[in-house]
């Protein structure tokens, strides 16, 4: 078998008195996605703070390609995170900067990639989402979507083995987060990108988990995934600081418990 891309065994963590994970431990496979849900304060987007070595656990380990980033120094932190990629809820993208600007900034100030393949990788990843047409604009000239979208781009340009989403279509209506849940499903059935989506928007986690992109003539396709598809993407449930329930997506919604019909409702 092979070493899985992320692996938490039994951690715990506390602030002070208030206890937010106890005992979690999940593995995420390459090409494969992890979708968790939970109420507001039950430790989703600490998972992710964690995984990039922002946050150190109480106890138990983590392993991030390999690399134990539970005990690991900042200095040494920086090879992992390089690796990763975040989409932050509100996009985060720097507002005196352009797309283009925005989008390769990771190549820009972190590599001495010449400027002219620093280019070249923009404008593919602004392809893939879309956008190849916005790359001259400002943040502030872009919808609410359009800025998700380039953030999600940003993620892409230095190539990531993993992303990272923290409740990426928080705050978007209906029509434009489906667009946000396309490109999450794309960059897993095209790019092989795995991949962990904190949120707590039950219509795309469900869209995202039970939907496939294929390439299909004059462009892509999203279609019901059959079930050997589905079994890419499971959800983990957190309640009380602990795993309340990890499956898929069909096992989620026909769960027994209480609290699952409840949160399910």
């Amino acid at each position: 078998m092979p070493e899985p891309i992320i692996a938490f065994d039994r951690v715990s963590l506390a602030f002070d008195d208030k206890v937010i994970l106890k005992q979690v431990s999940f593995t995420l496979e390459a090409g494969h996605m992890k979708i968790i849900l939970g109420a507001s304060g039950a430790g989703k987007s600490t998972i992710l703070r964690l995984i990039l070595g922002l946050l150190k656990p109480d106890d138990g380990s983590i392993s991030v390609l390999g690399q134990p980033v539970h005990a690991m120094r900042e200095a040494d932190l920086m090879g992992v995170r390089a690796q990763l990629g975040m989409v932050f809820q509100e996009g985060a993208l720097f507002d005196s900067l352009t797309v283009r600007e925005n989008v390769g900034y990771r190549l820009f100030e972190e590599t001495k990639m010449p400027i002219a393949d620093v280019d070249r990788r923009v404008d593919e990843v602004l392809g893939f989402v879309g956008l190849a047409e916005f790359r001259d604009r400002m943040p502030s000239e872009l919808s609410g979507g359009q800025r998700r979208r380039v953030a999600i781009a940003r993620a892409l340009t230095a190539k990531p083995r993993v992303l990272l989403y923290d409740e990426p279509t928080t705050g978007l209506d209906p029509i434009t987060a489906l667009t946000i849940d396309d490109e999450i499903v794309k960059l897993r059935d095209l790019e092989q990108v795995s991949s962990i989506v904190v949120t707590h928007q039950l219509r795309d986690a469900f869209f995202i988990a039970t939907h496939q992109a294929e390439r299909a003539a004059g462009g892509l396709r999203f279609t019901k995934a059959p079930p050997e598809r589905a079994e890419l993407t499971t959800f983990i449930m957190l309640k009380d600081g602990r795993i309340a329930f990890e499956g898929a997506a069909d096992a989620l919604r026909s769960a027994d418990d209480e609290y699952l019909k409840a949160f399910l409702s």
